[in-house]
């Protein structure tokens, strides 16, 4: 599936500029200041960064993953020096991270997004459509999904933590969901503290599955799994 969605990686010049900021990476070369081309350092800093974190996500996303990237194809790709990347990155590891947050933002926002409109709505809809917000929000670009599932895991002790923060994330927001639900009696009493973790720890082991090509389906026949799976645990009171 990674070959899919070339579509998505013709993005423009400001596609990581919300998402992304400059930030400050200890360790890294001090860029030099002053303006050249019209553009002051600033914008000349966050123009490369951009190019960078776009080969990134091409490079770990759909040609060589992440432990297969050397800092010589990455800024190969980008049209940049390795002087360039060390100003804005100590390592690969830590253009990696910053791609993974970004991945979990597009997801988390294709589901808040939605929230507002859906208030109203019968408890089983509105969970299909947060369901169905989510994976087209994942896996709509394939180089996501990949990112979010499979080259971030076993990297290192310190990415382990941070998708460990950012899944603890989503448990939070399926937990306010869920808090939502039984106040408006849409759920049976029940202690749901164990069902919010066993459910996206599911969710990431099916998606890991898929990406890697070990589960054979369509992004319909993953999406109605997990609305399946959710049904069966979440007993909606009709």
């Amino acid at each position: 599936m990674v070959g899919r969605g070339d579509a998505h990686r013709k993005a423009g010049a400001g596609r990581f500029s919300v998402a992304l900021d400059g930030g400050t990476v200890a360790g890294r070369i001090t860029p030099a200041a002053g303006r050249y081309g019209g553009r002051d350092a600033s914008e000349r800093r966050a123009e490369r960064r951009r190019r960078f974190l776009e080969a990134g996500l091409e490079m770990f996303g759909a040609v060589h993953g992440y432990r297969g990237t050397k800092i010589a194809d990455l800024c190969k790709a980008a049209g940049l020096s390795s002087r360039q990347f060390y100003e804005e990155f100590r390592t690969l590891e830590d253009l990696l991270a910053q791609l993974h947050l970004y991945v979990n933002d597009v997801a988390e926002r294709a589901v808040l997004d939605i929230l507002p409109a859906i208030q109203d709505k019968p408890a089983r809809e509105r969970l299909e459509l947060m369901l169905r917000a989510y994976v087209k929000g994942a896996v709509s670009d394939p180089r996501h999904a990949r990112i979010a599932y499979v080259e971030i895991v076993g990297v290192s002790p310190r990415l382990d933590r941070q998708r460990l923060e950012r899944r603890a994330v989503w448990i939070d927001l399926l937990g306010r969901q869920i808090d939502d639900a039984l106040e408006r009696g849409e759920l049976p009493p029940d202690d749901y503290r164990i069902a919010g973790p066993a459910y996206v720890g599911a969710v990431n082991g099916l998606m890991h599955d898929w990406v890697v090509g070990w589960v054979d389906a369509t992004v319909e026949e993953i999406t109605d799994e997990l609305i399946k799976i959710a049904l069966g645990r979440f007993r909606i009171v009709e």
